[in-house]
């Protein structure tokens, strides 16, 4: 009977084993071969496609992977086109519509397939080289990928579109770009990404023609789910010092960090980077979500340590707090914002909160949304601007939340009393990413799309190289708050052993004025494009330099530098 029962148990650790390793190992779930349609314009043609997997493992974050080179290629009508077994595809002799190409592999219910459209022409007249062979759109694919550790890999494509609708692959022709080196690498003329650190980046391309000089241009995504996160150079604690009362009065402070890349404040507070400090706790308490607590008469001064991931150095902030024993005769015991949530759909929609505060005397609720007292701060306010009436303005309308991006932002709102103290209170505010509809159909039309800025806000600065130099060219430029250097384009950036890329970004609130500098040894100077004025006369040698006002009325800046 007891040989029974572990031949028993034998024979269910044997069944289970499998089974578990299956539920375990990540799961390809959808395959989606780019790009959707190719046209060409005869025989003998080529064109590169991508297979893009998709794969769910319990417990983890979706993930995508290349797998161009592991699919089974097959094609409806071999005689007008063929494909190899690496997804390269070749137009034969004939005229067809609406080939299907299918990219194909085993997933856990069976094949998985994927599959796109090829369309032949006869070609057109009179050689080449006309207006038709420009190539007057570019498209990257995939528009986004996802991967999961740092030094995972993902391929980009980049296919233009010509004048007379035929499409090429360009990816070797183009220039691509990471928009933080931090988060992403991405090769010059490959379109490999690599993963850095944690993040979200976008990858463009830059193709110009050479028989127009036109350019044109294309945007994807690139997510690396875990890794070293972004670096920070500064710190900046919201409010810088205010006054509470000893009878357990709590406040909340705001800590903001800029981004060493793209200049811009991010939202740390409660970050697991940022540790808070009170210099007297017998006076004030500070949490480690940054909130205060009056305790005793007397000042302290709150600080803030933020640690960056990978290179461990710190930046810090300051805060001061005067903490009193008496309450004033009308002291608001407390503050509320209602809602504490509230979404938007739109970009450049509005949200009103209202802040409702309780007193000690009659009337014991009020409504101190746009008193004089009350304080709006919005923890990212480049994307998330909430308006206040400090100081009291006639008329002004405070509490209101204007989304120019997606993503979220916690809203503060800070009442203070006759005596000094100040209660605070927050909720959040949120545009988010637009999602697919369940059935596959495409994201509702209206919402806020990843990673964009409407162009009452932002504007996005792109520099590049007109000129023949590909050596010691460099032009560089400070970020809206004044960081140096965080635009820095060409070979002849090489501070902390890097080198600037050959097309290079930043984005600036309106109204800001940019300053471009090619430094003296930058190789032969020929001058700035005609929207970016000298300021002063044009030497070869250098240094030179260019402004540019950031006037809002355009959302894309291009400048080029011609250095020969």
């Amino acid at each position: 009977m007891r040989d029974r029962s572990l031949l028993g148990a034998l024979l269910v650790s044997v069944f289970l084993v499998p089974i578990t390793s299956c539920i375990n190992s990540p799961s390809l779930t959808s395959i989606t071969v780019s790009p959707s349609t190719m046209n060409f314009g005869g025989a003998g043609l080529t064109g590169q496609l991508m297979a893009i997997g998709s794969y769910t493992h319990p417990g983890h974050a979706p993930t995508t992977k290349d797998i161009t080179n592991s699919v089974t290629w097959t094609s409806s009508a071999s005689q007008c086109v063929t494909v190899s077994n690496t997804g390269l595809i070749t137009t034969g002799g004939n005229v067809c519509s609406n080939i299907l190409v299918t990219a194909s592999a085993p997933g856990f219910h069976g094949d998985i397939t994927g599959s796109m459209t090829v369309n032949v022409t006869q070609p057109a007249g009179g050689g080449g080289g006309g207006s038709s062979d420009v190539v007057t759109s570019l498209t990257i694919i995939p528009t986004a990928q996802t991967v999961a550790t740092v030094g995972d890999t993902a391929q980009f494509l980049a296919i233009g579109t010509t004048a007379a609708g035929s499409t090429e692959d360009l990816t070797s022709l183009v220039t691509w770009h990471s928009s933080s080196a931090q988060i992403a690498t991405i090769g010059a003329n490959t379109g490999l990404a690599t993963a850095v650190g944690a993040g979200n980046v976008t990858i463009s391309a830059l193709y110009t023609n050479a028989s127009s000089g036109t350019t044109v241009s294309g945007t994807a995504t690139f997510t690396v789910t875990a890794g070293v996160s972004e670096q920070f150079t500064a710190l900046t604690i919201i409010p810088s010092s205010q006054s509470i009362s000893a009878s357990g009065q709590t406040s909340q402070l705001i800590a903001l960090a800029t981004s060493g890349t793209t200049g811009y404040e991010q939202d740390v507070t409660d970050s697991a980077q940022i540790t808070w400090t009170s210099s007297a706790p017998s006076i004030a308490t500070v949490s480690a979500t940054g909130l205060i607590t009056g305790v005793s008469q007397g000042n302290a001064t709150i600080t803030a340590e933020l640690t960056n991931s990978g290179g461990g150095s710190v930046v810090s902030a300051t805060s001061t707090v005067a903490v009193s024993l008496t309450s004033p005769p009308e002291p608001i015991l407390s503050l509320t914002i209602i809602p504490s949530s509230i979404t938007v759909l739109n970009l450049q929609a509005t949200g009103q909160f209202l802040a409702i505060g309780t007193y000690s005397v009659a009337p014991y609720v009020r409504d101190v949304t746009n008193s004089p007292d009350t304080t709006w701060i919005s923890s990212a306010p480049s994307v998330f601007p909430v308006s206040t009436n400090t100081g009291g303005n006639l008329g002004a309308t405070a509490g209101i939340v204007t989304a120019y991006g997606n993503g979220s932002a916690t809203i503060v709102a800070e009442t203070a009393s006759t005596d000094g103290t100040i209660q605070t209170a927050t909720a959040t505010f949120n545009c988010p990413e637009a999602q697919a509809n369940p059935a596959g159909d495409p994201p509702e039309p209206a919402q806020c799309l990843p990673g964009t800025q409407a162009p009452a806000l932002l504007s996005t600065l792109t520099v590049y190289n007109e000129g023949l130099n590909t050596t010691n060219w460099e032009v560089t430029a400070p970020s809206a708050t004044g960081t140096p250097n965080v635009l820095h384009c060409g070979p002849g950036w090489t501070l902390n052993g890097g080198t600037g890329g050959s097309v290079c970004s930043a984005t600036y609130p309106i109204n800001t004025t940019v300053t471009l500098t090619a430094p003296a040894g930058a190789g032969a100077f020929g001058g700035w494009s005609y929207n970016c004025v000298a300021t002063g006369p044009v030497t070869a040698g250098g240094p030179n330099s260019c402004t540019i006002l950031i006037d809002g009325t355009q959302p894309n800046i291009t400048i080029g530098a011609i250095f020969n």
